[in-house]
């Protein structure tokens, strides 16, 4: 989708694109969507060489390449921050935490982060590989769509969180709870967070049709976690200071301070019974939701759109 969309017409300054170029196709991401874009736009490249331009992208080895991924990462500096895999499809299926190990050589050789998403919705992929590719995270890598109900999920057969996510936050590895379409639930969330484990970031994982469908926007997932019992200032520090510190960019992002580009996001907190719904039809009720009133983008004031609900930014009414 356009980077503005969801960005500063949505009340964001920055995004980061999460792997819709692969080597053989990222060029196109710096010349054709990051060069017109008023946004900030931050990205990782896909291990799979075309990126997200066909699906299944990784059918087998040979949508791997290597070494134009390491020279995709290291010419298309500084909208790199590192490499993403999807642990879902037949090539993973087949691969396993072959892709993982792949993937983290690239970042190795580049000084980058690695991002793998969580959560096969055709359920090919085994939860041990999971299991394997939270051993190989390291500090400064994220894993992401923790709170995913999907196979490949955090949580065993006895819904309990794999130990691997408790050392791998011991080793600093960042989890985020990606929205999407298909890989949020608020059941494998409460189950989640009734252990004791929260994410650090919030984000969406927008799409066109997730805007106009499940996703909607950034304030409204963060109105959906409000609903799970966050507070505000919890939302807040998750889409701001923790996604900043995640990207190791949290000296330039993140934060109002002095000196700093005037990237600034007026949001607002509106009472009302509001119906919030997650990637398997479940339900939840909330009674505040965020809008966005202005984006300033490098202190230039940017009109906001009108929304992707009936109500503009304002999440479905539980009334109807």
């Amino acid at each position: 989708m356009n980077p503005d969309i969801a960005g500063v017409y949505s009340g964001v300054c920055t995004v980061v694109d999460a792997g819709s170029g692969g080597s053989h196709t990222f060029g196109g991401m710096t010349r054709y969507v990051i060069s017109q874009a008023k946004t900030r736009v931050l990205c990782m490249v896909h291990i799979g060489r075309t990126g997200l331009a066909f699906t299944p992208e990784l059918r087998s080895r040979d949508d791997i390449d290597l070494p134009a991924t390491i020279a995709a990462i290291q010419g298309h500096q500084p909208h790199v921050l590192g490499v993403k895999v999807r642990l879902v499809g037949p090539g993973v299926r087949d691969m396993g935490a072959e892709v993982v190990r792949l993937a983290k050589q690239a970042t190795a050789e580049t000084a980058t982060r690695l991002m793998v998403h969580i959560g096969d919705p055709d359920s090919m992929v085994s939860p041990d590989t999971t299991r394997q590719m939270l051993g190989m995270m390291e500090r400064g890598d994220i894993v992401t769509h923790f709170f995913t109900g999907n196979t490949g999920n955090v949580l065993d057969a006895n819904s309990r969180v794999f130990p691997e996510v408790r050392e791998a936050l011991d080793r600093g590895v960042t989890l985020d709870a990606a929205h999407g379409r298909f890989n949020f639930t608020f059941d494998a969330a409460q189950r989640i967070l009734q252990q004791g484990y929260r994410p650090h970031c919030i984000s969406t994982d927008n799409t066109v049709p997730g805007r106009h469908t499940l996703v909607g926007s950034l304030t409204e997932i963060m109105s959906k976690f409000l609903a799970l019992g966050f507070s505000v200032e919890d939302v807040v520090r998750m889409t701001t200071v923790n996604p900043a510190k995640a990207i190791g960019m949290e000296d330039r992002l993140g934060a109002l301070a002095a000196g700093r580009e005037a990237d600034i996001s007026v949001l607002k907190v509106v009472d009302g019974r509001f119906l919030f719904r997650d990637s398997r039809g479940g339900t939840i009720m909330g009674d505040k939701a965020i809008v966005p009133v202005l984006t300033v983008r490098a202190g230039v004031p940017m009109p906001l759109e009108f929304g992707p609900r009936s109500m503009g930014w304002l999440p479905d009414s539980a009334s109807g």
